[in-house]
């Protein structure tokens, strides 16, 4: 994985704190695609940019599904959704925090062509 912004990550302990669920709950949402979480240091992490008042931000479940029916590792994933974005003029997780879910699934649907 590539050097990423400056990001805040989030472990499955902070997790359970911040969502207010059991670890295996987290780790449901993980599995179900809410969250993606990639290996850092050895640590499963999550940015903290994917929540959003104390849940999974809505918009994202969608988008990280798309990416990987294109075929994006959970690491392209979230080097995709953090790195800024040309197209969209921002990282693909600011435009979702701010509103913009279908202009960044129309991106990253296009990464498929």
């Amino acid at each position: 994985m590539t050097d990423l912004p400056a990001t805040e990550w989030l472990t499955i302990p902070d997790l359970v704190e911040v969502l207010g669920l059991t670890q295996s709950k987290v780790r449901r949402v993980i599995e179900e695609r809410s969250l993606v979480a990639v290996r850092r240091d050895g640590v499963l992490k999550v940015p903290a940019s994917f929540v959003k008042d104390g849940e999974p931000l809505k918009e994202l479940r969608g988008t990280v599904i798309l990416l990987a029916d294109n075929h994006f590792s959970d690491e392209e994933i979230v080097e995709w959704l953090l790195e800024q974005n040309e197209t969209l003029d921002a990282a693909p997780i600011d435009a979702l925090r701010s509103g913009r879910k279908t202009e960044v699934r129309r991106v990253a649907q296009a990464l498929a062509f």
